[in-house]
């Protein structure tokens, strides 16, 4: 990887970690009136669906810099490191992770279609070395 390109990783690696604290903190949202309408204090997860749309986008931006697995999952890694930071650390004592279904919703939204996509990776990775082989 070039310098510019390590530097477009580490920006990956920074946005991915701006997010999952974003997703956190708005994850407890409710449609009770405050922000959002009143709809009887229902819970309003949005974070959920920007976790699913935006963790796999990283991870296919990091895997057009290298398609090395660590790199391509790169952004995964540091989603999932920030979510367990805040699950472990709490800024001054407070709880920033839900004890809910919520929490575990936000995390299959976000890993699962993240490993897919590491997954698609990987087969492009071995396609391109099995092609390699046959040529030379």
């Amino acid at each position: 990887m070039t310098l510019g390109d390590r530097v477009r990783y580490g920006g990956l690696l920074l946005l991915s970690v701006v997010l999952a604290v974003v997703e956190l903190f708005f994850l407890p949202l409710r449609l009770d009136g405050r922000v959002l309408p009143n709809l009887a204090s229902i819970p309003f997860p949005v974070t959920v669906l920007l976790a699913a749309f935006t963790l796999p986008w990283l991870v296919v931006a990091a895997s057009r810099l290298s398609t090395r697995t660590p790199v391509a999952a790169g952004p995964l890694f540091a989603w999932l490191g920030t979510l367990l930071a805040f699950l472990l650390v709490a800024p001054g004592g407070d709880r920033i992770v839900l004890a809910d279904w919520r929490t575990l919703l936000l995390l299959a939204a976000g890993a699962f279609p993240a490993a897919v996509k590491i997954g698609d990776v990987l087969a492009k990775a071995t396609i391109e070395r099995a092609r390699g082989t046959n040529r030379g």
